[in-house]
């Protein structure tokens, strides 16, 4: 019997800020883990999908959103780009 293999969700990966201060990685397995300027980890917790929205809750319950349009990810205030691996 062959080993279904499943691709992550198209918005898995790293968003980062314009001016690069925020970085947002959501992960393969449902969490994500933000990071502001030098602080690695600022904020971390799980994300849902629904469509091109997504729910965010943190580990302390802080709760917050994002919409997914044209590419670019919506979260709260913040307007996030999908950061391109170098090479």
């Amino acid at each position: 019997m062959a080993e279904e293999t499943t691709a992550p969700h198209p918005f898995v990966g790293m968003w980062v800020t314009a001016d690069g201060f925020i970085r947002q990685e959501l992960l393969p397995d449902g969490r994500y883990d933000e990071a502001r300027g030098n602080r690695r980890s600022a904020y971390t917790g799980r994300y849902t999908v629904t469509g091109d929205h997504i729910d965010y809750v943190d580990d302390t319950g802080f709760t917050a959103t994002g919409d997914v349009r044209d590419g670019v990810l919506y979260h709260e205030h913040l307007v996030l780009y999908r950061e391109t691996p170098a090479g």
